[in-house]
């Protein structure tokens, strides 16, 4: 059986599914005819159902419930690894209802973040999220919301944080930070999206039983970045949530579909379960 899988390039992603696409561990006759995507581009590729297993913003989940089933296995979530809102120095953000904000797209869980804290916040503009640090430094933007490794170098490039949105949600909700997650089309069995989950956790443990060493299928795919921030991108964003949700992890995911619904953000009827 072939199944359709999307994933980003970004070092957390490529730790988790190299074993699985490359042959490296037993699927037991599934295959997987996989393409790495930025996060935006999955999350537009969600909401049509291009593939049949993907990537997405738990922004984007919230949006897709009728059509995917959340994977217990795979996802990103935690505490500390929020977006982070930078500018050229610090601003009020007592006045952000006036600021022009880089965002690396509207169906991230990132801008989520950002609507629930901030829902006057609305001059955004989408950029890929690797441009935002250079655009504010420009000038072109106000401030800007960065994900993945900004969190590592936005202070070296000049850059000031507003806000850590991740520690809002942690204050706000005392629960961890769901970022994203990979979802399996509902209209396929339980029997097969319980073998999906599980070869994707045995991946993951290929990868660490290798760890240190990155293969060089996360190298070649993080060309822009230090080999020392792909390790500290893995260690933030690949944890035991990745593994498996676990209560914790799902009771964090159900806390965003409430909040999202107490803010509006939610307009499908929910699904008796957000998981397979």
């Amino acid at each position: 059986m072939k199944l359709t899988l999307g994933f980003s390039p970004c070092p957390n992603d490529t730790f988790i599914f190299d074993a699985m696409v490359n042959g490296l561990i037993d699927t037991g006759g599934i295959t997987f005819e996989y393409v790495m995507e930025d996060v935006e581009t999955l999350n537009l590729w969600a909401e049509k159902g291009k593939l049949d297993i993907t990537k997405l913003s738990y922004n984007t989940f919230i949006h897709t419930v009728n059509k995917y089933a959340l994977l217990h296995s795979g996802s990103a979530l935690g505490e500390g690894v929020g977006p982070l809102l930078v500018a050229k120095k610090p601003m009020d953000l007592s006045q952000i209802e006036s600021f022009t904000i880089a965002i690396p797209g509207f169906k991230t869980t990132a801008n989520l973040l950002l609507s629930l804290a901030f829902p006057q916040a609305i001059n955004k503009t989408e950029l890929v999220f690797s441009d935002i640090e250079t655009a504010v430094l420009n000038g072109d933007f106000d401030a800007g919301l960065i994900i993945h490794e900004g969190r590592f170098t936005y202070e070296a490039k000049g850059l000031s944080k507003l806000i850590d949105l991740g520690d809002w949600w942690e204050q706000t909700t005392h629960s961890a930070i769901p970022l994203g997650g990979i979802v399996i089309r509902r209209s396929f069995d339980k029997d097969l999206c319980a073998r999906v989950d599980n070869i994707i956790k045995q991946s993951l443990a290929y990868s660490w039983k290798r760890y240190p060493a990155l293969s060089p299928f996360i190298t070649t795919n993080a060309q822009e970045m230090e080999e020392d921030v792909m390790r500290k991108h893995i260690q933030l964003y690949v944890n035991d949530y990745s593994t498996d949700l676990g209560e914790k992890g799902r009771n964090a995911i159900k806390t965003l579909f409430q909040k999202a619904n107490e803010g509006g953000l939610l307009k499908e009827e929910m699904p008796p379960s957000i998981f397979y």
